[in-house]
């Protein structure tokens, strides 16, 4: 009687527990946010330093993907409203020092500047760009998973004449 309470206990945890893990990972698949709809005032619409555009850098992988387009601007990082990509926990916005980034790898052990957390996973959203930061020097914007250290999507950069 005593073991198959002890059992009966055991699998009430271990199923509890594989339900919440389960839930926390499936929670933005199910409910995902709101699209962003945030715009640009007059005065951060200053003269464009760079773009990109985002792409699915594992075609393989078919959860961490990215879409749409991002315009750097003297002040401001701009994803524009067509940029999307699959959810996840703890999405970040990275400038990285290193072009052509594919791999998760590739952002490991960089001096990347974090520009915060990936407020919406499709729509338009606004970054401030910290003061005097050299956009020669970073190549590349990514969409990070802090909890995962995973690549979720690149952007290459080029910047405007």
């Amino acid at each position: 009687m005593w073991r198959s309470f002890k059992a009966f206990l055991s699998g009430g945890i271990v199923g509890t527990a594989f339900g919440v893990g389960l839930g926390f990972f499936l929670f933005p698949f199910v409910f995902p946010p709101p699209p962003a709809k945030e715009t640009l005032a007059a005065e951060e619409r200053t003269r464009v330093l760079a773009r990109g555009a985002f792409i699915h850098a594992n075609p393989s992988d078919p959860i961490h993907y990215g879409q749409g387009s991002a315009t750097i601007y003297e002040r401001t990082v701009f994803l524009e409203p067509d940029f999307k990509v699959g959810p996840g926990p703890k999405y970040h916005v990275y400038l990285v020092p290193k072009a052509n980034i594919r791999s998760s790898q590739d952002v490991t052990g960089t001096m990347f500047v974090d520009l915060g957390r990936l407020r919406s996973f499709e729509g338009s959203q606004r970054y401030e760009l910290p003061a005097g930061i050299n956009l020669a020097n970073y190549p590349s914007l990514v969409i990070w998973c802090e909890q995962f250290s995973v690549l979720i999507s690149p952007a290459d950069l080029k910047l405007e004449p």
